[in-house]
């Protein structure tokens, strides 16, 4: 398995084109696993985008979710409708 040097020559890298014991059918496969592993790649790479994304969906709505409770628990204008209400009713 090894070489002389220490080097194993186990994925060498050749060009279809230029290999001249390649039949068209053995082209054509290599072409069709290369866009395979390209393929695959790309989905890897979308999948980690997709995840960053819905994650930051997430935290905006619901940051914007914990903003509305807050501001809607701080309003007090209801109370001051009442007060008015319950000092018309006893003016009158």
């Amino acid at each position: 398995p090894g070489e002389p040097g220490g080097e194993t020559a186990f994925a060498r890298r050749i060009d279809p084109e230029r290999e001249p014991g390649l039949s068209p059918e053995q082209r054509r496969l290599m072409a069709e696993v290369e866009r395979a592993q390209r393929h695959r790649a790309l989905q890897r790479r979308l999948r980690g985008r997709n995840t960053l994304l819905a994650l930051g969906i997430g935290a905006v709505a619901l940051g914007i979710y914990g903003y509305t409770f807050y501001s809607v628990s701080q309003e007090r204008f209801l109370d001051e409708l009442e007060q008015e209400a319950e000092a018309a009713r006893a003016r009158a």
